[in-house]
């Protein structure tokens, strides 16, 4: 018997069905297809729409799908943990109400909020829990419903952000499968230049902080970027070279889905060709904990058990990661 890794068996994922294109946005503020296109990659978003529907709800969908995929019930769920930056209320936590939603009694539940990161953090926190021998079931969820605090009279964010989540679940694994190294990492300094200014307990809601339009992401897009395109590039490629990898040796990129311009630098620090590259930024854009996720339910069955992946994220805070996993089925 190896040492016990925590495995990947499973994924799942689910967006909202309304589709929220370029060309409609074009109709609610100056821009336009093409203008997006170049400068992002995306052509549709998903959004969420229906009264007293929340980032809960498609973490719900997407634990529900991954279930009855890998006919599991839910008592067998050690327990759930759920990345997201838009948390359905301050507390309690979104993980607690996605349990409710589908009836998850025997499984400790917790958020973890690293905005764009959080999929990554929320999936390392987990494999400890599995590497320890504590416990042999664990769902991680990346979700969020982006659409709820952004601002669509302004382009500059209005068109990057989308709707939707996915769920892994977890298992030991003593065969060399699963989660091999984890490297991740912030720095506080950047917290100034991504962020959302009220609701906390700094500047509470008041008609003041909504009248400023404060409720809503803010995004200086010019260093963001330029911390994402090197940061997340640089993790990446210090994943591989500690453990003595090339680009020859990696399958697939899982890189999480903010700007194509960032996955192609990623991609290319790393020696990877673009069919090694996960890409469905075009149809979803930026669903923050949702990307990574929803990338591996959409390349699944392209997936060979033993294939060499990285995950790689980078994110408000800032915090950026690279996860080496070797594909468990």
């Amino acid at each position: 018997m190896g040492n016990i890794t925590a495995a990947i068996t499973g994924i799942h994922a689910w967006v909202p069905e309304y589709r929220l294109t370029n060309d409609e946005l074009s109709t609610m503020m100056e821009t336009s297809d093409e203008w997006i296109t170049s400068r992002t990659g995306i052509k549709e978003r998903r959004i969420l729409k229906g009264e007293g529907l929340g980032t809960s709800d498609i973490g719900a969908n997407a634990i529900k799908g991954l279930l009855e995929k890998m006919q599991l019930n839910v008592s067998e769920i050690d327990a759930i943990i759920c990345a997201t930056a838009t948390p359905d209320v301050l507390f309690p936590s979104t993980a607690c109400t996605i349990a409710d939603k589908i009836d998850a009694k025997n499984a400790f539940c917790f958020d973890v909020m690293a905005a764009c990161s959080g999929f990554l953090y929320a999936l390392t926190t987990a494999s400890k829990f599995i590497e320890s021998g504590s416990h042999k079931k664990i769902i991680v969820v990346g979700a969020d419903k982006m659409s709820s605090i952004i601002d669509y009279s302004d382009r500059t964010t209005c068109v990057l952000f989308g709707d939707g989540g996915g769920a892994v679940l977890l298992e030991p694994n003593t065969e060399g499968y699963g989660i091999k190294d984890a490297l991740l990492c912030s720095d506080g300094a950047g917290r100034d230049f991504l962020k959302m200014d009220a609701g906390g307990s700094v500047k509470p809601a008041s008609h003041a902080t909504i009248d400023a339009k404060e409720h809503y992401l803010y995004q200086e897009g010019s260093t963001v970027f330029k911390h994402a395109i090197k940061n997340m590039a640089d993790v990446s490629a210090e994943v591989l070279e500690r453990n003595k990898l090339t680009g020859d040796d990696i399958a697939w990129l899982a890189p999480h889905q903010a700007n194509k311009r960032i996955i192609d630098a990623t991609a290319k620090r790393m020696g990877l060709s673009e069919d090694k590259v996960m890409l469905n930024i075009d149809r979803y854009g930026n669903t923050t904990n949702g990307t990574i996720p929803l990338c591996l339910w959409e390349y699944e069955n392209k997936l060979q058990k033993g294939d060499n992946i990285i995950l790689a994220a980078f994110g408000a805070g800032f915090t950026w990661g690279a996860i080496y996993l070797k594909w468990a089925y």
